[in-house]
C-alpha cells in the first residue's frame, strides 16, 4: 500500500494510506482511529480522520510537535502496518427509501440503466460509513456500484430537502437538513440523521453498516 507523511503547516502531519478512494484505504484509516481512541499516543493533542488519512495534532509548539514527529510517529506507523482491517463495522443500519427523486430519470438516462436497475443497484449492495462531514450528520457512503458512478451535477441546486438520498462520484450519501447540494437526488428517507436533542444526535459513525431498502411512498 502507497502510505506517505508529510507536514501539516507548522504543527500536524498527515498520515496518507494510499492515494485512491477505495475501500482498502478507508478500511485502515477506520483501524487506526479505533486504536488511537483506545490508547492515544504520548503527546497527541487531536487527531481527524479522512478518506483514507489521518491529521495528527501534537501537543506543543512548532518544535516539539517536530520532535514529535521524528521520536513517535515512526514507531506508531509500524504498530499500525499490522492493524486488522477486517475488524465488524460498528453496527448495522436498514435505511428505508422512496426512490423517486428528482433526478432518478437523468441518472437512468446518463448510466444508461433502466430506472428499476439503478434502483436495484442502488439497494444491492452493503456499504460502509467512511465519514461524517460537509453538514452535522452528512454520511459518505461508499463503495457505490461501479455503473452508479458519475460526477456531481453541473449545477449545485440552492435547496437539497432534508433526507434526500443522493449519489455523486464512488459515493452515496444522505443530507441530514436542507442545504445546497451538487450530488444527484435519486430518492427521500425519513430517517433522522442527526437530532441535536438527542443523547446520541448521530444515527450513523464512521464504520457503520448501512443497507438501503426500497420502500413505497406510504411506507415512511
Amino acid at each position: 500500500m502507497d502510505w506517505s507523511v508529510e507536514p501539516y503547516g507548522p504543527r500536524a502531519w498527515l498520515v496518507r494510506f494510499g492515494r485512491d478512494l477505495s475501500g482498502e484505504t478507508m478500511a485502515r484509516a477506520l483501524a487506526v482511529a479505533r486504536a488511537l481512541e483506545t490508547k492515544p499516543p504520548e503527546g497527541l493533542r487531536e487527531f481527524t480522520t479522512g478518506f483514507g488519512s489521518v491529521l495528527l495534532e501534537p501537543e506543543g509548539d512548532d518544535e516539539a510537535a517536530a520532535r514529535w514527529g521524528r521520536r513517535v510517529l515512526p514507531e506508531m506507523i509500524e504498530n499500525w502496518r499490522v492493524l486488522d482491517v477486517e475488524k465488524t463495522a460498528a453496527k448495522a443500519v436498514e435505511i428505508p427509501v422512496v426512490y423517486d427523486g428528482e433526478d432518478l430519470a437523468e441518472v437512468s438516462r446518463l448510466t444508461g440503466l433502466g430506472a428499476g436497475e439503478v434502483i436495484a443497484r442502488h439497494t444491492g449492495r452493503e456499504y460502509r460509513v467512511w465519514l461524517l462531514g460537509f453538514a452535522p450528520g452528512f454520511p459518505y457512503l461508499g463503495m457505490l456500484d461501479a455503473a452508479l458512478h458519475l460526477p456531481r451535477r453541473d449545477t449545485p441546486r440552492p435547496r437539497v430537502a432534508a433526507g434526500s438520498v443522493a449519489i455523486a462520484g464512488g459515493q452515496t450519501g444522505i443530507y441530514p437538513a436542507a442545504s445546497a447540494g451538487g450530488w444527484h437526488v435519486i430518492g427521500r428517507t425519513a430517517a433522522k440523521l442527526f437530532d441535536p436533542a438527542a443523547p446520541d444526535p448521530f444515527l450513523l459513525r464512521p464504520g457503520d453498516s448501512v443497507r438501503f431498502l426500497a420502500v413505497g411512498a406510504d411506507d415512511v
